[in-house]
């Protein structure tokens, strides 16, 4: 994996630079946003989001989620602050964006977001983080602050060389839409919701 152009974006959230990373000829590489780097002082720890992609969250404001909601607080956040949000094209915790339209189907027959997905045979989480890994050595990032309510994706960075200095909660007020939702991931997944 390489990183593929890198441009300016002026958002509404401050101004970024825009990097694609992945592999010559990708339709759908990574993206990374990041906004002051050029002022961290070696070592010190940078804020850091890695976002899997949620194009019903993220693109549509879908409230059965909280995808969107986090984006948003993380690049309001990293617009203040400086850092990095590292956006992981692995639309529904790695099954794909028509897999997940059918596990919403089932998830309004009863099921829960975690037997819906092992119930069209797929893991109930299939993302793997070694990719943000890979983004953060190429930009010379060993320590992060690292935003996210995700247990596993903390343990999983570790695992890849990467020192979590501190996870910075993003809380997101429940909606009737979602609350089932986010209590399977505090109750089932163990994410930090408070």
């Amino acid at each position: 994996m390489e990183k593929l152009v890198s441009s300016r974006l002026p958002s509404q959230w401050g101004e970024y630079t825009i990097e694609a990373f992945g592999h010559e000829g990708d339709r759908f590489p990574h993206v990374v946003l990041h906004r002051g780097l050029d002022d961290k002082k070696t070592g010190e720890p940078v804020n850091v989001r890695v976002h899997s992609e949620c194009m019903t969250g993220d693109v549509f404001a879908s409230s059965r989620c909280d995808c969107g909601e986090q984006l948003d607080q993380s690049l309001e956040q990293i617009g203040k602050e400086g850092g990095v949000l590292i956006y992981l094209r692995q639309e529904g915790r790695g099954i794909g964006l028509v897999e997940k339209l059918k596990a919403y189907n089932l998830q309004d027959g009863g099921m829960d977001t975690i037997k819906a997905n092992e119930a069209l045979g797929h893991q109930s989480d299939a993302r793997s983080y070694e990719a943000a890994a890979l983004i953060l050595a190429d930009l010379d990032i060993a320590t992060v602050r690292l935003m996210t309510n995700n247990p596993l994706k903390v343990e999983s960075l570790k695992t890849l060389g990467i020192e979590v200095s501190q996870r910075v909660p993003l809380v997101i007020a429940a909606q009737p839409e979602n609350a089932g939702y986010l209590e399977v991931k505090r109750a089932v997944m163990g994410h930090y919701l408070g």
